[in-house]
């Protein structure tokens, strides 16, 4: 289809289509980076609460473990009265110091307040025991009557109360001992048993709230994930049906119709329904073409323009056709009194000159033809009413030359009937011009006259 010279066609553009499919590829593939950038987040989150978890469970085992190393080191020194007891204790309440480390180490902590808090009880209920600890030593070392600047500043800082001075030795070891093993000694034991277990509950379930919430958050985007992957093999899905439908097939389409040296069938995308349009007017004017030229080839013998059968055949090809044309009739005036006055071979001459004439004024694109013995055709391709004034013109010079000889050949003239069509080379264009020859005549002939239907 045409209009105003350009095809309307209607159909996917492939590039459009390719646009269109790369921004939305596009887009899905940066949600799904964003996506898998947020399940990372929250499987770091998950995986972190989990180390925060064995780490608390670390600090708090620490707390615990520091504090009965405490206790064994006291009582063994009670029972034994060994130096390096006292001297294993104080390394680790000084130089070690696992509990404050412990402690240190998670403050300031994301596990919750209430959950540190637990574990500041454990170690105020040790800094307690630590107090009866270091007094069980000072009586030890009162009763065993030791240098004082031998022992712990700590040991040596302890005051004995004033009962336990007047105490014998014997009686101050049974007293260090108990203070160390007695039933409160152990309720408080059990104290920071108590909160370092209440610290682990709490942590634990810190932890399970996060990884309930890290994983449900994990498990909604992954499922948007797979929404969006889905969504992604729809949509390459979709790429390779129109890829089929508008490439592909079309090409074998196309590959099956050159094969078969036919037009190109009208399918596909817009530029391939473009190139068919294209292809489709090259191959009728390739076709028109090979018809013209065939048609040319057979030109009459003498005068060497086309005979009467190629004028036929290009008024039914001139039929299809949508451009104006039109089409002049001419006669030799008095032809017959030439041939008789001075032979066949003048007259010969005559008609050899007048076609020559004739092809000579009028455009490389027109058709002349002889379509009898002194009679002549003329088509004009893509030529309207408005070419008349150059159509006279051209006549006029003819009957100048013709009637103006220089090569020894007898005047003549020649009589034109002129006629045009809008469209194509129509059924009566043929009787228009030759009813214009006609009146030519009557009016004494050597002249050109175009049909008019008012006259």
């Amino acid at each position: 289809m045409r209009k105003e010279g350009k095809y309307q066609v209607r159909g996917i553009k492939i590039r459009t289509m390719n646009y269109a499919m790369i921004l939305a590829a596009a887009v899905l593939y940066v949600v799904l980076i964003y996506m898998t950038y947020h399940i990372s987040v929250k499987y770091e989150k998950l995986t972190q609460a989990t180390e925060d978890y064995i780490r608390c469970e670390k600090d708090a085992a620490m707390v615990r473990e520091a504090s009965d190393h405490l206790t064994d080191q006291v009582r063994l020194y009670t029972v034994t009265m060994e130096p390096q007891y006292m001297e294993a204790y104080f390394e680790e309440k000084n130089m070690t110091r696992r509990r404050e480390k412990a402690l240190e180490d998670l403050r300031g902590y994301e596990n919750g307040p209430e959950a540190y808090e637990y574990l500041e009880k454990a170690l105020e209920n040790s800094n307690q025991l630590m107090e009866r600890e270091i007094y069980a030593m000072g009586l030890i070392a009162a009763a065993q009557n030791r240098d004082l600047s031998s022992l712990p500043q700590e040991v040596q800082d302890v005051v004995l109360l004033s009962r336990d001075e007047e105490m014998g030795p014997d009686e101050m070891v049974r007293t260090a001992r108990d203070m160390v093993f007695d039933d409160g000694y152990e309720e408080v034991k059990e104290l920071i048993r108590s909160n370092t277990d209440y610290f682990l509950n709490a942590v634990m379930e810190w932890t399970r709230d996060r990884q309930t919430g890290s994983s449900l958050e994990l498990k909604k985007i992954m499922g948007q994930q797979r929404i969006c992957i889905s969504v992604l093999f729809i949509l390459n899905t979709i790429t390779f049906i129109l890829v089929i439908t508008l490439i592909v097939k079309p090409l074998q389409i196309y590959i099956n119709c050159i094969k078969q040296e036919k037009m190109l069938e009208i399918a596909g995308s817009y530029e391939f329904k473009y190139l068919a349009l294209t292809y489709n007017d090259i191959y009728e004017v390739n076709a028109a073409n090979e018809v013209l030229l065939r048609h040319k080839a057979e030109h009459d013998p003498l005068t060497g323009v086309i005979n009467r059968g190629a004028f036929e055949q290009m008024k039914e090809l001139l039929k299809a056709s949508s451009d104006p044309v039109s089409l002049l009739i001419i006669d030799v005036d008095k032809f017959k009194n030439i041939n008789d006055g001075y032979g066949h071979e003048v007259g010969d001459q005559i008609l050899k000159k007048t076609a020559g004439i004739i092809s000579e004024a009028f455009r490389s694109g027109d058709y002349v033809a002889r379509i009898g013995g002194d009679e002549f055709a003329v088509i004009m391709v893509n030529c309207t009413k408005e070419m008349q004034p150059v159509i006279q013109s051209k006549v006029d010079n003819i009957n100048r030359t013709l009637q103006n000889p220089t090569d020894g050949l007898p005047k003549i003239s020649l009589s034109v009937g002129a006629a045009f069509s809008e469209k194509g080379f129509s059924d009566d264009l043929y009787n228009k011009a030759d009813r214009a020859l006609y009146k030519v005549k009557e009016n004494g002939r050597c002249g050109c006259y175009f049909y008019d239907e008012n006259h």
